[in-house]
């Protein structure tokens, strides 16, 4: 029985380092296609849009592959060396987690990420649709007026 559940947990630890290896060769195959039609077409910014998915795709993967790493290590090898190599390739593929974040998006992990869009229309786009000044429209008299 034990012999069993070892190898089940083995196959699926290996089966999830497959599962990542399978995202990073499909998204650089599906990525490169992507960004030759995008090239092809003049498509703005098609390394952009390359980076991003090939950067997400490898994020995933580390992500994946540290968890099969930890299921491997915590249900099959709990030493103390088991533990420390366990430790060594997290913070490796956290490091490289942080560095691909900083990459995309320009910032750190822990930092919180830019405000998108302000909230509240301008009043060059107030403009647009309701003409009249600030206060004419704030009274209402604009569209009387007109």
């Amino acid at each position: 029985m034990a012999s069993s559940m070892r190898e089940w947990i083995e196959l699926s630890s290996q089966g999830i380092q497959a599962l990542a290896v399978v995202i990073i060769a499909v998204s650089i195959i599906f990525g490169s296609a992507r960004y030759l039609v995008q090239l092809s077409r003049k498509i703005p910014r098609p390394y952009r849009a390359y980076k991003e998915l090939l950067g997400r795709s490898l994020l995933l993967a580390l992500e994946l592959l540290v968890a099969a790493d930890v299921i491997r290590t915590v249900l099959l090898d709990l030493t103390a060396k088991g533990m420390e190599i366990l430790g060594a390739l997290v913070v490796v593929r956290t490091f490289l987690s942080w560095s691909l974040v900083v990459e995309l998006e320009g910032r750190w992990p822990w930092q919180a990420a830019p405000v998108a869009a302000r909230t509240e229309p301008a009043e060059n786009d107030l403009q647009k649709y309701a003409p009249g000044t600030a206060e004419e429209r704030d009274s209402g008299l604009a569209a009387v007026s007109r």
